[in-house]
């Protein structure tokens, strides 16, 4: 049999195949990507808020502590430690004792200093010559192969006496402002001074008053850092009965004290 022919237009099977799988991924396409779209522009869900997080009570507590700590009395109105207010350094650290080896070697030859010249009756000069005769004699009979050579510095003397100068020109100052001022207070504190080192005098020489300081350098301090909040303590209730007694001698006494006029103060 003749074939028949394909109608004019007319698409054959095998190519309808084709095109309806193509439609069908184009179709499934579109779909998957309006998928997409519609998930993109859907309102995702925020993120929880980050929690704030609350000092604890650990936290707040040490911060108190640490207030009050800071809000606590101190003698003579310190604020630093006490190895600061002592100047820090070398002399602070033997003040202290933090090396005891050092410490009791310094306090050990001032107190020997004080036996010799206050118990033993040795004069400063009679002291010196003794010493210097011995220290030749023994040099000159053992000659060692090397005597070292000692010289003072330049340096350290001018150090030593600019800060002479300036403590001393300091002194002055306070001491003038305290006569030409108006502060009553401040006047009677350095009077009171003055008499209680005056008694100390009369009834020790001046050597003794010195050796005296100095064991108190080395033992008062180091008692007050050990006990400080005792002690601080202490001292807070002594100052409040003085500030006490201070205001009553002030309006019994010192407020019927006739002053002159006030000065201006030139800046």
């Amino acid at each position: 049999m003749a074939e028949q022919p394909h109608a004019e237009g007319g698409a054959s099977p095998k190519h309808e195949t084709l095109m309806e799988k193509l439609a069908d991924k184009l179709h499934v396409g579109d779909s998957s990507s309006s998928s997409d779209s519609d998930n993109d522009e859907r309102p995702r869900p925020s993120a929880p808020p980050a929690e704030v997080k609350q000092p604890s009570f650990s936290d707040s507590a040490a911060t108190a502590a640490a207030d009050a700590k800071a809000k606590v009395f101190r003698l003579f109105g310190r604020e630093q430690p006490i190895h600061k207010a002592l100047g820090g350094g070398k002399p602070a650290d033997v003040f202290l004792w933090r090396n005891r080896n050092i410490s009791a070697g310094v306090l050990g030859g001032a107190t020997a200093i004080w036996i010799i010249f206050e118990l033993l009756g040795y004069h400063l000069l009679t002291f010196l010559c003794h010493g210097l005769i011995f220290s030749l004699g023994v040099l000159f009979l053992w000659s060692p192969p090397r005597i070292p050579e000692v010289t003072i510095p330049e340096d350290l003397v001018v150090n030593i006496a600019l800060s002479t100068r300036y403590e001393i020109n300091r002194a002055f100052a306070n001491l003038r402002q305290i006569a030409l001022g108006r502060d009553i207070k401040k006047f009677l504190m350095v009077i009171a001074g003055f008499w209680f080192l005056s008694v100390l005098g009369s009834s020790c020489n001046f050597l003794t008053l010195v050796y005296i300081v100095f064991v108190v350098l080395h033992t008062v301090p180091v008692l007050y850092e050990k006990y400080e909040d005792q002690i601080d303590s202490y001292g807070e209730k002594g100052w409040v009965e003085v500030k006490k007694q201070y205001a009553v001698f002030d309006e019994k006494v010192l407020s019927k004290v006739p002053r002159g006029p006030a000065k201006d103060k030139k800046h």
